[in-house]
């Protein structure tokens, strides 16, 4: 089994416990292909996640190579033209008070990699445009369900999106999971000629990290448990 990991690129000696901790949102990679059979086994251990009675509600629509960047060149145009986002799912992010306070700093720590200023409406632009390129990612993950489906399900599928994320890093990947993957379904649906209806949640941007681009120099925090969890047995 040993021989097996190394040939496909997975650190041996990497816990999970590393795993949570190495993993992070990557905004910038290499133009590297993953190996096919690496892909493979990735996706094959994601499959593994829990779900209600076992349903298993993921619907992922993977692009590379000329369809990532047909889409790319879509979506960029897209948003620089102002077209409206028509969502499958409605945004819900009002934000405020600690939550709030949170998400400022998250956007500080970003665009002060990215010397972006406070003022700066076209390096802002800018950033937001980066999702739409998939962050030169070489490939693009679209992650939906059923359109009967609701939020119970919609859990499930965040649960499968964290266990892909790790494995990735176990992998020697990296990836960023996209809201903004969400804004223009239509354009998935076409694209992958989707014919079931399925919704589209959200994307994830994978590949091998680029270690030059600043972006990927950004850390952010995580409170303390006591800010979020509470034990009680009485």
């Amino acid at each position: 089994m040993l021989d097996v990991a190394e040939n496909l690129g997975v650190d041996p000696d990497l816990s999970l416990i590393d795993a949570v901790y190495a993993r992070r949102s990557v905004r910038g990679y290499l133009d590297k292909e993953v190996p096919q059979n690496v892909l493979n086994r990735i996706f094959e251990i994601a499959q593994q996640s829990p779900s209600n009675c076992n349903v298993q509600p993921w619907k992922v629509y993977v692009a590379s190579g000329e369809l990532k960047e047909r889409l790319r060149k879509q979506m960029v145009e897209n948003t620089v033209g102002a077209v409206p986002p028509n969502p499958d799912y409605e945004y819900r992010g009002d934000f405020a008070d600690e939550y709030r306070t949170r998400q400022v700093e998250c956007a500080v720590a970003l665009y002060s990699k990215m010397g972006i200023e406070r003022g700066d409406k076209e390096g802002r632009m800018r950033a937001v445009l980066r999702n739409f390129e998939f962050f030169d990612a070489p490939y693009i993950a679209f992650i939906g369900m059923n359109p009967n489906f609701g939020t119970t399900v919609a859990i499930d599928v965040g649960m499968w999106a964290q266990t892909l994320m790790l494995t990735m890093v176990a992998f020697g990947l990296h990836s960023c999971p996209m809201g903004t993957m969400r804004n223009y379904p239509d354009m998935v649906r076409e694209a992958f000629d989707i014919q079931d209806g399925t919704k589209i949640l959200f994307g994830i941007s994978f590949g091998y990290e680029d270690p030059a681009v600043p972006a990927n120099e950004t850390r952010t925090t995580r409170d303390s448990i006591s800010t979020n969890v509470v034990f009680k047995s009485a």
